[in-house]
């Protein structure tokens, strides 16, 4: 039996994906950049492999951030915590595992680039109504 990523690897690796991509960096070219190959960075960003201190500074240099941004949002405590808050846990998660996917990267940025408040607040409305019937149909 396989076991499951713990979930601050996944977090962490989440995290280094979606830098990635926001930096439209192929998973190769960090690979490269890091003396590794492209199957090993896969496995970062899956929470298959740990990612030591050393290797997540190298990647935090490569991406531009702090090794501090890999931790934000992260789910207090990891596989040994108690289960207490898990459904608020697994909601952020959804919303990390959204935006580190190509469309939640394509969607953020497009909506980044709207300049008139009035407009992303109809545009916000918009996928709030289709959100809400979308959940109202499969009730």
């Amino acid at each position: 039996m396989k076991k499951a990523p713990d979930p601050i690897d996944r977090h962490v690796g989440s995290r280094v994906r979606m830098q990635r991509i926001l930096m439209k960096m192929s998973q190769e070219k960090l690979g490269d950049a890091l003396g590794i190959t492209f199957q090993q960075v896969q496995k970062y960003e899956k929470g298959a492999n740990r990612i030591g201190a050393s290797r997540l500074q190298q990647i935090s240099k490569t991406l531009k951030v702090s090794p501090s941004f890999f931790f934000e949002g992260a789910p207090a405590g990891g596989a040994s915590a108690p289960s207490a808050g898990f459904a608020e846990e697994s909601s952020s998660q959804y919303v990390v595992d959204f935006l580190s996917t190509a469309e939640g990267l394509h969607l953020n940025r497009a909506f980044a680039r709207i300049r008139d408040p009035k407009v992303r607040k109809r545009v916000l409305d918009l996928v709030t109504t289709l959100a809400e019937q979308s959940d109202q149909a499969r009730d």
